[in-house]
């Protein structure tokens, strides 16, 4: 199943360093290139929230997590973060299983993360 990669800026805009990535379909070995290829000149910025959300992702592998775990530690070097919304729950139990990505924020819904991001961006850095 193909991977669709739609970048979406958050309601707070660019000017805050906060992105939406919006997945759907299968983020596995044969598209997690793909997802890579497109991140890397976004993590280049001075991007420091990055919001996942997986409402639509249907399935992730190993070389799913890696892209995430990737995209969090650059995030995590310049004091932001990555996250992760409306998994659905067979992706939520892959990532209770692993426990990949220690410290990571998953969020119910676009509220939730949007409240959350609000606050982060409210404190000095």
């Amino acid at each position: 199943m193909p991977l669709d990669i739609q970048f979406k800026n958050s309601p707070e805009g660019p000017r805050y360093g906060a992105m939406t990535v919006e997945l759907s379909g299968s983020l596995d070995g044969a598209t997690a290139p793909e997802l890579e290829r497109q991140l890397t000149p976004i993590l280049e910025t001075q991007l420091t929230d990055l919001v996942f959300d997986l409402e639509k992702l249907n399935f992730i592998s190993s070389a799913g997590f890696r892209v995430f775990a990737n995209a969090r530690k650059r995030l995590k070097e310049r004091g932001g973060q990555a996250s992760f919304v409306r998994l659905q729950p067979q992706i939520q139990e892959v990532f209770e299983i692993i426990k990949a990505l220690p410290g990571i924020g998953i969020f119910k819904s676009i509220e939730e993360i949007d409240s959350h991001l609000a606050l982060r961006q409210r404190r000095p850095r």
